[in-house]
């Protein structure tokens, strides 16, 4: 647990929020093309694709790792989900709202700590609300014609599932191993390095 001295954004926090966002929003746009070439091998049981969701929710938890800020979070998810509506996502600009809604639930869980825990629970709790958020805008916009049992309900909890784990786990385990490379060294997330 690292207390920040203070919520106000330096320059280098926009910076590299800017650059988290930007890099996932070309991820982003490149993980939809697999995820829709992807779709056979999830032929048999289709909500089961949920698995895959948790890459589009990276940078929410990632950004509030690193950046350690209010807002961070909602920022990192929100950018990287317009660059990739920019880059001609098949969702259009639709994803922008649901860019939005998903920041918020990561941003949710770091705000529940009043930015003061930025461990693996905490991680895992950001990854969880940005999938639950995902998987509710699916639920009520995406997935409304597809059965409620076999479909809706499944997908929704292989949301959330594949958020905890990849958003989350896999967030904290990226920001950790940023931190001992040195690029974060200007930042909480890598002065904690030993503890991360």
């Amino acid at each position: 647990m690292n207390q920040p001295t203070t919520n106000r954004w330096r320059t280098i926090d926009i910076v590299v929020a800017a650059v988290i966002a930007v890099s996932f929003g070309v991820i982003f746009w490149a993980w939809g093309l697999l995820w829709r070439a992807a779709d056979p091998a999830f032929a048999f049981f289709p909500a089961s694709q949920a698995v895959m969701y948790g890459v589009w929710l990276v940078p929410a938890v990632l950004g509030g790792l690193v950046i350690r800020k209010p807002g961070a979070a909602l920022f990192c998810e929100a950018v990287a989900a317009t660059i990739s509506a920019l880059l001609g996502s098949e969702w259009g600009g639709i994803t922008i709202v649901q860019g939005l809604i998903q920041g918020l639930g990561a941003e949710l869980a770091f705000a529940a700590f009043r930015y003061r825990s930025f461990r693996l629970p905490t991680a895992l709790l950001a990854g969880a609300l940005t999938g639950l958020g995902a998987a509710l805008f699916d639920f009520f916009v995406w997935n409304t014609p597809y059965a409620l049992t076999s479909y809706r309900i499944p997908y929704a909890l292989l949301t959330v599932l594949s958020a905890t784990v990849i958003a989350g786990a896999g967030a904290y385990a990226l920001t950790g191993a940023l931190a001992r490379t040195g690029v974060l060294d200007r930042f909480p997330a890598g002065r904690d390095r030993a503890l991360i």
